[in-house]
């Protein structure tokens, strides 16, 4: 018996201290109760191509890569890689959405930042990163501007 009772305290004192509640230094209550913070599930990266611009004239779109929470698409103009154009949720990358907080420009309404020397992106619906990254050098910050606003931005507002 003297050699099992030490076994069997530790396994007691194992067994009530994994049972313990873990507080979170946000999102907990001050009677340090854990509170439940809500998961959001990224959208699947198909339902973003229909939320693509239309393109017309010399500009056409090839969709290149489309994952959970995520969806490419080249824009060639006359057949050479003008841009890329992306949309991403944020559900999968929290963090990315922290650069729109400061930002002062604004793009159909929405925040807007410059992604290196050739890149503008927007956050839709504080989840929504949309991003076109010039290929080409006669794509300016004005393309890129004005192709922003050619996304169904209403649209991609409204996923869930």
């Amino acid at each position: 018996m003297r050699k099992i009772l030490p076994i069997i305290l530790l396994t007691f004192f194992a067994l009530v201290s994994a049972c313990q509640p873990i507080t979170l230094p946000s999102g907990s209550q001050s009677n340090g109760t854990v509170v439940q913070q809500s998961v959001v599930t990224p959208v699947a990266g198909g339902q973003f191509n229909k939320l693509f611009p239309k393109t017309d004239g010399d500009f056409t779109l090839v969709y290149t890569q489309e994952k959970v929470g995520f969806a490419e698409a080249k824009l060639n103009n006359k057949g050479n890689e003008a841009a890329t154009l992306a949309i991403s949720d944020t559900a999968t990358n929290p963090s990315a959405a922290e650069k729109y907080k400061t930002a002062a420009q604004k793009i159909g309404g929405y925040p807007a930042v410059a992604v290196g020397d050739n890149g503008t992106a927007i956050l839709v619906a504080n989840r929504f990163q949309v991003q076109i990254r010039s290929k080409d050098s006669s794509f300016a910050a004005s393309d890129r501007e004005a192709w922003l606003t050619k996304f169904d931005l209403a649209g991609l507002a409204a996923l869930k």
